[in-house]
C-alpha cells in the first residue's frame, strides 16, 4: 500500500511537471484625459468590457481616466518616444497631424461633417481604414484601432454672446493645433494656447475669455461654473480614435490582436448609438441648470468666415477631402 501511494505521488509530480504553465492575463494600460462620465469615458468603459469579454479575461484593460497620467499631448509624446507607461489611449482624431499624419488633419477641418450620419458613413467606410493605418505606414510606433465621436464641438464663454460678431477680440483657448488656431482667427477672435488641465483656472482668472469643447466635456469638467454661455455652432465633430502603441501590440499573440480589433468594432457600434442621445441629454441638463444655451440659426456665415483655414489645409489633399465631403 505504501509503495502504491508513493507511485501515485510520483505520477502526479510528473504530470504537473509536464503540464503547460497557466499564462497570466496580459494587462494593457488605457489612458483617457476626461472623466469616465463623459462620452469618451463611456468609450473607454465599452472598450474595456468588450476586450475582457471577448478574451474571456485573457486580456485585462486598466483604464486610467481623468487625466491622471497627463495631458493628451504628454501621453502621446510618451507613447511615440518609446515609453511603456501607456499601451492604449483615446485621442482626438487630428492629434497625429502634428506628427506627420496628413490624412488625420482632414478630420479637424471646420464644418466638414454636416451631421452625425455623415461622420458615421466615413467611420464605417474603407476610407476610414486607410486613415487608421496611416500612423504605422509612415513609421510611427502605433496603430489605430477604431473611430468614435464625442459630439459636435461648441464655443463657450464667460460673458454673454449672441452671435459670431461677439467673438471679435475675445481670447479663446486653443490647443497647439494650426487648424483650430486658424479657425479662431478667421472668426475674429484671438487664439490663446492653454493646457486643457489648466483651462478652468484660465477662465476663472481671465487668461482666456472662452474655449470650445463637446457639450458633455463642457459639463463634466465643470466649465459652466466659470463660463456659463455655450454657443451651439458645431464647428467640428469631435472625431476620436483609439490607438495602441507597438510596444503594447507586441505583448499580444495573433488571437489577442484579433480580439482587440473586434472590440474596436463593438466600440464603434455602441458609440454610434450612445453619443447623440448623451449629447441631447447633456444640453437639456445644462438648460435646466441655468446655463445660457445659444442656438446658431445661420451656420453659412460661419462656414464662409472659415474658408481661409479650410482652403489652406485641404488644398494639398483636395481629392481625398472631397471623398469625405461627398459621403454626406
Amino acid at each position: 500500500m505504501k509503495k502504491f501511494l508513493v507511485s501515485v505521488s510520483l505520477v502526479m509530480m510528473l504530470l504537473v511537471s509536464v503540464s503547460p504553465a497557466m499564462s497570466a492575463p496580459v494587462t494593457l494600460v488605457y489612458a483617457e484625459v476626461n472623466p469616465l462620465d463623459t462620452i469618451v469615458g463611456h468609450i473607454a468603459t465599452t472598450f474595456k468590457e468588450a476586450v475582457e469579454k471577448l478574451s474571456n479575461g485573457d486580456i485585462k484593460i486598466d483604464v486610467q481616466a481623468g487625466g491622471v497620467l497627463g495631458t493628451e499631448a504628454q501621453i502621446l509624446d510618451g507613447m511615440l518616444g518609446g515609453g511603456d507607461t501607456v499601451d492604449i489611449m483615446r485621442i482626438s482624431a487630428f492629434a497625429l497631424s502634428s506628427y506627420g499624419c496628413q490624412k488625420a488633419m482632414l478630420l479637424s477641418i471646420p464644418y466638414t461633417f454636416v451631421s452625425r450620419e455623415h461622420f458615421w458613413k466615413f467611420a464605417n467606410s474603407d476610407l476610414a481604414a486607410e486613415f487608421l493605418a496611416e500612423p504605422n505606414q509612415i513609421g510611427l510606433p502605433l496603430r489605430g484601432i477604431c473611430y468614435g465621436e464625442e459630439g459636435f464641438r461648441h464655443f463657450f464663454f464667460k460673458e454673454a454672446v449672441s452671435g459670431m460678431k461677439d467673438l471679435k477680440g475675445k481670447k479663446i483657448r486653443v490647443s497647439e493645433d494650426p487648424i483650430m488656431t486658424g479657425m479662431v482667427r478667421d472668426l475674429g477672435a484671438s487664439p490663446t494656447v492653454v493646457n486643457f488641465t489648466e483651462l478652468y483656472s484660465a477662465l476663472q482668472t481671465g487668461v482666456t475669455d472662452g474655449a470650445e469643447q463637446p457639450a458633455a466635456n463642457y459639463k463634466s469638467n465643470a466649465f459652466p461654473e466659470v463660463a456659463p454661455y455655450i454657443m451651439l455652432d458645431g464647428h467640428t465633430l469631435g472625431a476620436v480614435q483609439i490607438i495602441i502603441a507597438d510596444s503594447g501590440w507586441a505583448k499580444l499573440n495573433d488571437q489577442q490582436k484579433a480580439w482587440i480589433i473586434e472590440a474596436g468594432k463593438v466600440v464603434q457600434k455602441e458609440n454610434e448609438k450612445y453619443s447623440a442621445a448623451a449629447e441631447e441629454k447633456v444640453i437639456a441638463q445644462l438648460k435646466e441648470a441655468g446655463v445660457h444655451v445659444i442656438e446658431v440659426e445661420n451656420k453659412a456665415e460661419w462656414v464662409e468666415a472659415c474658408q481661409p483655414t479650410i482652403k489652406a489645409n485641404t488644398s494639398s489633399q483636395a481629392d481625398l477631402y472631397k471623398k469625405i465631403v461627398d459621403l454626406q
